[in-house]
């Protein structure tokens, strides 16, 4: 799997905050992703696969320049969409390619954010949360089962750990170069994978009644979660 950047170079660069980071990528960031990180060129389309066509309104939480809506949109065009991005660059990218549909879109954090009580009938997200830690991650998953309405689908294709030593190494690893750097609080590109267990235990911690892996290609995996009716 080939990434933006690669903690396995002899040096290290400077970690950089997780807007800029992808704000600097923007002209290489959809082709990248398409073609060089595997899985996600097929994980796009299966994820729209994967929604109800019953489905009214969807969350995309860290949807950058919408590649997953293009394959969405394409299945649901009247779907009415919340997306959340740091980068506003990436949003504005996004609303470009998809003029006159239903866009809301939010430009910030979406890490302890309130997504609202029952709003949405499903919510998705793609290769965004391997960024944080596993505290941060089920508070985030805790929210979106709160905006979910009953019966509602989570369909997250992220970045998991093969196994627990990796997992550990980097997030370990993570803990030492920001303290190397001495970054003050933020939100830093360094990806800290989980394993589909561990992800499994924060999702049910979080609430949901159903989580399962319904694909996986080389490291990038798709797991739904499904709220109680």
């Amino acid at each position: 799997m080939t990434r933006l950047d690669n903690d396995t170079k002899p040096s290290v660069p400077a970690l950089e905050e997780m807007g800029d980071f992808f704000s600097r990528r923007i002209e290489i960031y959809e082709e990248h992703m398409l073609r060089e990180v595997e899985g996600c060129r097929e994980g796009y389309a299966l994820m729209a696969r994967l929604l109800s066509d019953s489905a009214k309104d969807l969350l995309d939480i860290g949807c950058g320049t919408g590649l997953e809506l293009d394959a969405i949109f394409m299945k649901l065009p009247e779907l009415r969409v919340t997306g959340i991005d740091l980068s506003q660059d990436m949003l504005d990218r996004l609303r470009g390619k998809h003029p006159g549909r239903a866009l809301t879109l939010i430009q910030g954090s979406y890490i302890g954010r309130d997504f609202g009580t029952a709003r949405f009938d499903a919510a998705v997200s793609f290769q965004t949360l391997h960024h944080l830690t596993r505290a941060v991650k089920t508070d985030v998953y805790r929210s979106l089962y709160r905006a979910l309405r009953p019966g509602g689908v989570y369909i997250e294709a992220d970045y998991m750990a093969p196994d627990q030593a990796f997992e550990d190494y980097h997030f370990e690893r993570f803990r030492q170069l920001r303290a190397q750097q001495r970054l003050p609080d933020g939100l830093y590109h360094y990806d800290t994978p989980c394993t589909i267990d561990n992800q499994r235990t924060m999702l049910k911690r979080a609430g949901f009644v159903s989580t399962k892996k319904v694909w996986q290609s080389g490291n990038t995996v798709i797991m739904t979660a499904v709220k109680a009716r």
